[in-house]
């Protein structure tokens, strides 16, 4: 199994960050990395509250955590793991969605029961993440 990389909002926040400013120095070669006020990239079109509006591209594995994901894009970013771990052919799969008091794993499950390649699924062994994880069994693709 691979258990893939866990980063903090923090550390994807700068990573992006550094991407932006690699960028902008394709852009504007003689500023964007000499000038560290260059280095903020500024355009109104923004939405204020989402300073990421381009889409992150993530390493679809057998693994899943849902820390990093604000809560409102959850369904959608379970919902299309899923898609893309059944086209992959996984034959299961672990969402590490934490332990708390069980609203996401609830919101998990919900979709997992209307999802139709899913065949079931369970509580991860203690040492997978217990009760702060779900192993899901998928139904093998047929090509």
């Amino acid at each position: 199994m691979n258990f893939g990389i866990v980063i903090s909002d923090f550390e994807f926040r700068s990573m992006i960050d550094v991407v932006r400013r690699h960028f902008a120095q394709k852009r504007n070669p003689k500023s964007a990395f000499r000038n560290p006020k260059a280095c903020v990239m500024h355009n109104d079109d923004l939405d204020p509250d989402n300073p990421f509006p381009d889409p992150v591209e993530i390493e679809i594995t057998d693994v899943f955590d849902l820390h990093t994901i604000q809560p409102r894009d959850v369904k959608a970013v379970v919902e299309e793991y899923l898609e893309q771990a059944y086209h992959r052919g996984f034959a299961s799969v672990r969402i590490i969605h934490g332990k708390g008091i069980g609203v996401q794993r609830e919101m998990v499950r919900s979709i997992l029961a209307r999802t139709s390649f899913v065949v079931d699924w369970t509580d991860a062994p203690p040492g997978a993440g217990g009760l702060g994880a779900t192993i899901v069994r998928l139904t093998p693709r047929t090509n």
